[in-house]
């Protein structure tokens, strides 16, 4: 089963500089170019957009990238 998230949603994924958290600031269920890069999504396994907690810096992971955190 895939993991699913909602905007709003305090998660964290791991980076080459260790583990990072941020919220999601959106979900893309079709396809997005982002950076120069095509990101594939659907209904079924959509992308999140997610701003870092630190940083700003916005990522784009799948659901089972994710781990959601406690409020």
């Amino acid at each position: 089963m895939t993991k699913t998230f909602n905007i709003g949603d305090h998660v964290s994924w791991n980076s080459e500089a260790g583990r990072v958290s941020g919220h999601i600031e959106r979900v893309h269920t079709r396809d997005v170019n982002y950076k120069g890069y095509m990101h594939h999504a659907s209904e079924r396994e959509p992308q999140y957009e997610i701003k870092s907690d630190k940083t700003d810096h916005i990522a784009l992971h799948k659901g089972k990238a994710l781990r959601l955190l406690r409020r």
